[in-house]
């Protein structure tokens, strides 16, 4: 057995782990939640937590043994069954709006708040009310602050969805300009465009985005010039309090900003999905408390599906969302990888790539570009040329310099991306740079000779909450260094 490969023969809890692919939420969607808890609260007196110790360190090392067989995947979110983990993803919590005066209760989820204090700044802007294996509680802390800090906005460019709620609730704002993965510019102005439409006023200051409704908002018909999940999920949050009806179209149909939409809804608000790509909000005055589960992470079990792809032995995935994923496992199966359908769950060997593919990233239901940097390292395993077009982002190629470290033949034209045949990935000193260049690494190295070491993995815990333990549980030889 592999040393770097996960080992099916370990006891683990099956019912547990089933659970919790339905529990591997989306933790951009748990910000935006959080945020929805930061921007609408009522004040309470409430036990704050205390700040527990910072635990991550700053790489990875992967080592595989001398033979080849097979890595072994247990099903990925058959985690041990330890309270000291949790098994949520960093990468897709929201910020959205959370009740005026009751709280939401976040069902059916491993919470680690160690890690979201490291996002977010809980105690100033959040009550965390109950904290379990299963659920999360939060309660908004009416405190007066309106600024969004910059050590704060750094940390996660999602940080940004601050700004619709706290200009909807407190009629003012104050955020900094976001940071995040460096892929690309990204710019906020359609966000901006969309609020002055809402009547807010807006300007830049010291690296600061300020901004005021004195009146607070009001509906107005908007159209996006591109689909933007960001700021169609900032518009639809600052919305959902404005006064009077807001038409949007050309908004963004990820299944996270549906989640989002569908649990504003349950919070009181009044959204309406209508044809091609549009929305009708009527305002409300507040928004209730709610209990909601969020959707397991799309990008993160296609991930693991990947892995199984390269290196697996039979990885069974189960209490997924097959519909949100159905584009990416269209494309696998032309590839073709060795997968078996299910209603809600994947099975996934490792696969011989014979023909190379063509893939353009796309707005959702497109190729996700969240999941172009994995299939790279799948498709570098072909035995004929393969293409990526990248049409999301202009700078999302930057983990390709480190891939070819390790062996892999790729040429950057531009936006596209031509995968040569390699012959295997070799163990080296690698460097991340953003998030799914951070596991695209990962992933070749498990699939490589030698031993890999991964620096810069902040990126990685963004989008991967410990990655390690749950590949390691599984019988990977990963550990932070």
């Amino acid at each position: 057995m592999n040393k770097n490969s996960i080992n099916s023969d370990k006891e683990i809890d099956l019912v547990e782990l089933i659970k919790t692919i339905w529990d591997g939420k989306i933790k951009i969607f748990l910000i935006t939640i959080i945020i929805v808890v930061i921007t609408y609260g009522y004040n309470q007196q409430i036990l704050k937590s205390k700040p527990q110790e910072k635990i991550y360190k700053n790489s990875l090392t992967i080592k595989p043994s001398n033979n080849s067989e097979f890595i072994k995947f247990l099903p990925i979110y058959d985690y041990l069954n330890s309270d000291k983990y949790q098994l949520f993803n960093s990468d897709q919590l929201n910020f959205s709006f959370i009740p005026n005066k009751e709280h939401l209760r976040i069902d059916n989820k491993k919470i680690l708040a160690q890690f979201l204090r490291e996002l977010l700044d809980l105690e100033e802007l959040v009550y965390v009310l109950e904290n379990n294996k299963n659920s999360i509680t939060l309660q908004y802390s009416d405190t007066e602050k309106t600024i969004a800090e910059y050590d704060l906005v750094r940390k996660m460019r999602a940080s940004i969805l601050v700004l619709g709620p706290l200009l909807a609730r407190k009629r003012e704002a104050s955020v900094s300009l976001p940071g995040g993965c460096a892929i690309g510019a990204r710019p906020i102005d359609i966000h901006i465009d969309a609020l002055t439409k809402l009547g807010a006023t807006f300007e830049l200051e010291k690296g600061y985005i300020q901004c005021s409704a004195p009146k607070g908002l009001t509906g107005n018909k908007i159209e996006l010039p591109k689909v933007s999940v960001g700021a169609t999920e900032n518009i639809v949050m600052a919305a959902s309090l404005a006064s009077g009806e807001t038409e949007i179209s050309n908004i963004a149909l990820e299944p996270e900003v549906i989640d989002l939409i569908n649990c504003l809804n349950t919070m009181g608000a009044k959204i309406e999905l209508g044809d091609n790509r549009s929305a009708v909000i009527q305002g409300v005055t507040t928004l209730n408390g709610s209990n909601y589960s969020i959707i397991p992470d799309r990008i993160e079990t296609v991930t693991y599906i990947i892995a199984g792809a390269l290196a697996g032995d039979g990885l069974k995935i189960e209490n997924l969302n097959i519909e949100h994923i159905s584009n990416v496992l269209e494309t696998l199966k032309t590839l073709p990888v060795d997968i078996i359908f299910d209603e809600n769950s994947v099975k996934v060997n490792k696969s011989y790539i014979s023909e190379g593919i063509e893939i353009q990233t796309k707005e959702y239901p497109g190729f996700p570009t969240d999941v172009q940097a994995q299939m790279m390292v799948l498709m570098s395993m072909a035995k004929t040329k393969s293409v990526i077009d990248e049409n999301i982002f202009e700078n999302r190629f930057m983990h390709v310099p480190e891939l070819n470290r390790m062996g892999a033949n790729i040429e950057i034209n531009g936006k596209r991306a031509i995968i040569n045949p390699c012959s295997g990935f070799r163990g080296a000193p690698v460097m991340a740079t953003d998030l799914r260049a951070s596991v695209s690494l990962i992933l070749a190295g498990l699939a490589a000779e030698g031993e890999t070491t991964l620096n810069r993995i902040y990126h990685l815990d963004r989008g991967y909450e410990q990655i390690e333990v749950k590949l390691e549980a599984c019988g990977a030889e990963i550990k932070r260094v």
